[in-house]
């Protein structure tokens, strides 16, 4: 019987993947259970097993900004240290990444092969990670990129939105960025997928598929949980100046999961219909 292994696994991914795994045999480690960057600690957990997939992360975007040192330490050492620990007990790979390795620039969904460029300093960490990963584990790791993840477990844009709705009359985002919304539970279940295919190593692009902007999204999201997506007001990322740039265009093609025999996951609003459906949208 396959064992796996989910560090971070207290986080929004991770508890879902923990629901997406419920029949396995798993140990669910969660950032304060193993310090991914601590090789000893690693060594020790990821012995026995024959999956590992991390889906611990630095995620604080903005704060990476002046602590770059700290995101490089999680997002690159610790996914170094967990492939050559993983390597070293034969088992498989998965470390999540993110669109944020890209400039932002593309006019066209961005391969899976395509050449990174971050914008800041946590998308630096996260490529720093990817190359590193690649470097050890080349035959036996899988980097599954994702982009503005939603679910039912810790705060998120979706819970934030609807927070706001009931205390705003209208609430104003931003129409010059676009992505693919991702449902946690869908990505988990993805991952599964990937896994119980036995498909190869490499780089997946782990996003609902078609595109929008955040603007869309919160339409979506308001018309969801039953409210009038009017309230949402069109703005541009002018008004909303942060620390760290975000890319424009955040669109990630899906040509690997078909080589591999897989279908793509399934549209954005079709996820977010049943992530509704499910309650993962109570604010």
């Amino acid at each position: 019987m396959t064992r796996y292994l989910i560090t971070g696994a207290a986080g929004m991914l991770g508890q879902d993947l923990r629901h997406a795994l419920a029949d396995r045999d798993v140990t669910a480690l969660s950032r304060a259970e193993l310090d991914i960057t601590d090789a000893s600690a690693v060594e020790r957990a990821v012995a026995g097993h024959d999956v590992v997939i991390n889906s611990a992360a630095y995620t604080k975007v903005d704060d990476a900004e002046t602590n770059e040192a700290e995101a490089h330490r999680v997002n690159a050492d610790g996914p170094a240290v967990l492939a050559r620990a993983s390597v070293q007990a034969g088992a498989k790979l998965v470390t999540v990444s993110t669109d944020y390795v890209f400039d932002g620039n593309g006019t066209a969904p961005y391969a899976e092969d395509a050449p990174t460029d971050p914008l800041n300093a946590y998308g630096r960490s996260k490529a720093a990670g990817e190359a590193l990963v690649r470097s050890i584990a080349p035959d036996s790791s899988y980097i599954v990129r994702t982009a503005w993840i939603y679910g039912a477990h810790g705060p998120n844009f979706a819970k934030t939105m609807l927070r706001l709705a009931g205390s705003h009359e209208t609430v104003s985002v931003v129409v010059d960025q676009v992505g693919q919304p991702t449902w946690t539970g869908d990505l988990a279940a993805q991952i599964v997928a990937l896994l119980d295919a036995d498909a190869p190593a490499g780089i997946y692009h782990g996003t609902n598929s078609g595109q929008g902007s955040w603007f869309d999204f919160t339409r979506a999201i308001f018309s969801e949980a039953g409210l009038d997506p009017e309230r949402v007001q069109p703005t541009d990322s002018g008004a909303f100046v942060r620390p760290a740039p975000r890319p424009a265009y955040s669109v990630l093609g899906h040509d690997a999961w078909s080589r591999a025999g897989l279908a793509p996951m399934r549209d954005w609003r079709e996820a977010l219909h049943a992530a509704a459906e499910a309650g993962v949208l109570s604010a």
